[in-house]
């Protein structure tokens, strides 16, 4: 049973028991109609995002990808890399009913009793490539971030059958192999700047060795100004319909020797609306070692970075709370 509003406006209601523990999350709480943001999630002044905080006078590319293999084209997406650590695509191939159909059972998903949803929390999941949650990391976090997730770490078409949670299992899994030639196009050309003429086994191991696909939830936030969704761009981001936007990960600004930028972005919680994102995550397969590609450095450049471990680089990531790029520095050379 939810609590009443009387109640959670009172320092005897356990907020933490009803977000986390019975697995309501900031959705739980936007809908028992909250008016004041709690304590707890309201962020340190200097991360809160204000208008003085993002660059409203330009934007971040957008880039047609209708000739892919124009040189144009090719380009502008190293350069964007390099300068910016994300841009916006458009005319993809992607059809924009597999963007409305994994949104829509986003929604679905979340629409869920939290009974359910909470069969694929930690404590419950019965595999950790399954995992819902809410905020980042609540045990290790000093403010609390407003966003709920489901994350989907894919293994097999068969694995994903018997695990996902099936209402929203077949539209995950469309957008995912929709998606699957644009991110291999992305990764041939960036890796073309790096010297890397061709992708053979092991670089695409590297590079897109594994596979997850997270379902965000954003719900409407009493006080958005005071808090967070999750790791704003530092510029704007004009929404265009069907468009995707593509971000440099650590793995890669560690491949290509800081080269390629891995930036951090927040996204803005809304007063007026929820919202949901459905990111792919293409990186190293656990058992992988990262460093900078032996092409980077053909010509004398020194690393920057160690040759590490991936599925260590992961653990210290997810250890502790988001503090900005400084995760990726764990993996500069000393």
């Amino acid at each position: 049973m939810a609590p009443a509003l009387s109640t959670i406006q009172s320092n005897s209601w356990d907020l933490k028991h009803f977000v986390v523990d019975e697995g309501h999350g900031v959705k739980g709480l936007s809908d028992i109609g909250i008016q004041t943001l709690p304590k707890q999630y309201i962020q340190p002044p200097q991360e809160q995002i204000t208008t003085s905080t993002i660059l409203t006078e330009e934007s971040i590319p957008v880039i047609d990808m209708s000739n892919s293999n124009d040189q144009m084209v090719a380009d502008m997406i190293c350069n964007a890399a390099e300068k910016w650590g994300f841009f916006q695509i458009i005319n993809h191939g992607i059809p924009i009913q597999v963007f409305d159909n994994v949104k829509n059972a986003t929604h679905r998903f979340y629409g869920l009793p939290a009974e359910e949803k909470k069969k694929y929390s930690k404590e419950e999941s019965s595999t950790n490539n399954v995992r819902y949650g809410t905020s980042f990391s609540p045990q290790a976090e000093k403010a609390l971030e407003w966003k709920d997730w489901l994350s989907l770490f894919y293994v097999s078409d068969e694995e994903a059958g018997a695990f996902w949670p099936s209402i929203c299992r077949d539209e995950a899994l469309e957008y995912m192999n929709k998606s699957e030639h644009v991110i291999k196009k992305l990764l041939e050309i960036l890796m073309k700047r790096l010297n890397v003429t061709s992708i053979d086994e092991t670089k695409e191991s590297l590079l897109m060795g594994s596979t997850r696909i997270n379902l965000n939830y954003y719900p409407k936030c009493p006080n958005p100004d005071l808090t967070i969704g999750t790791l704003i761009f530092g510029s704007t981001v004009p929404p265009i319909d069907g468009s995707l936007v593509i971000n440099v990960g650590d793995a890669l600004q560690i491949l290509s020797n800081g080269r390629y930028k891995s930036i951090e972005h927040r996204v803005i919680a809304n007063g007026n609306n929820n919202r949901v994102s459905v990111p792919i995550f293409v990186n190293p397969k656990p058992s992988d070692v990262i460093g900078p590609l032996p092409e980077v450095l053909q010509n004398g450049e020194k690393p920057i970075y160690k040759q590490l471990l991936y599925s260590e680089y992961v653990r210290h990531f997810f250890k502790k709370p988001h503090d900005g790029k400084e995760t990726v520095d764990f993996a500069k050379v000393q």
